[in-house]
């Protein structure tokens, strides 16, 4: 069985294609589906698709990753194929506002402001932590990054940790961290590969994907420094569906199928206690 640490796309490969269909097994539909997905027999996940382990495109474009994975197991265990439809992060609930899709798949953390626009399904804990180039000194938080750059990705949690961050350091008289954003994952690896960044602020689950894929250029900035439930997105219109995907995921943490997917991925830390 292949672990993340087999799992090897090129580091500064692009992710191609903004939409593709995974086949799942019909044998049990679910009356507190919405019509279209019943007339589908399709859950359709909007999804990130270039933040390995959590989803990614193999060298081959096949999606891959602990979300694509989990997704299309809960959509098979209620009779349904699934499709992931690639949008930038800072994208994901406006996809699923203006219908897109059906739920999120994409290491969503659950946070106040999500849950006044839509609900959210947890399935594991998420933390997040530093990429940094290989042989550099390691970080003791963000404040450490005081007065240098550091890369981030528009609308996540490390973004908002890093102002955070900045905020008590202008309180302590010291200077900032220049946060320099982007759309995606590898535009943002690039610029620690390149020494434009010091650092890279992402889950701690993609730094030490890295580090473990490509030891001679980068490495894990040091502890993770937070941690927080993350969750399927689900519109809050849509309280049937919410409804069907929790008791799928519940059924896959007892038939251990769950415990299976996060074994694989070296993920076992995340994992949410049984029931």
């Amino acid at each position: 069985m292949k672990s993340f640490f087999s799992a090897t796309p090129s580091v500064l490969s692009v992710a191609a294609g903004l939409m593709f269909a995974l086949t799942g097994v019909a044998h049990a539909d679910s009356a507190s589906m919405p019509a279209d997905v019943t007339a589908s027999k399709t859950i359709t996940y909007c999804s990130a698709v270039n933040l390995p382990p959590m989803e990614f495109f193999s060298p081959a474009q096949e999606p891959e990753g602990v979300d694509i994975e989990l997704g299309t197991a809960i959509a098979k265990s209620l009779g349904y194929r699934t499709k992931f439809v690639n949008i930038p992060f800072a994208g994901l609930i406006p996809a699923l506002l203006a219908g897109h899709c059906d739920a999120i798949m994409s290491q969503l953390f659950i946070k106040p402001p999500r849950l006044k626009v839509i609900d959210e399904i947890p399935y594991m804990y998420s933390q997040e932590g530093f990429i940094l180039k290989a042989g550099a000194p390691k970080l003791t938080g963000p404040e450490a990054l005081s007065g240098e750059k550091a890369a981030s990705v528009t609308g996540t949690t490390a973004t908002d940790l890093m102002n955070k961050a900045n905020t008590a350091l202008a309180a302590a008289g010291k200077p900032p961290i220049t946060i320099v954003m982007f759309p995606e994952n590898t535009p943002a690896l690039q610029q620690v590969q390149f020494g434009q960044v010091t650092a890279y602020g992402v889950a701690y689950e993609t730094a030490l994907y890295y580090a473990h894929l490509d030891p001679g250029q980068f490495e894990v900035g040091g502890a993770p420094y937070f941690k927080i439930l993350t969750g399927i997105g689900v519109s809050k219109q849509q309280p049937g569906l919410k409804a069907a995907l929790t008791s799928a995921l519940a059924g896959l943490m007892k038939d251990g199928t769950y415990a299976a997917i996060y074994m694989k991925w070296n993920l076992v830390a995340d994992m949410l206690p049984a029931q």
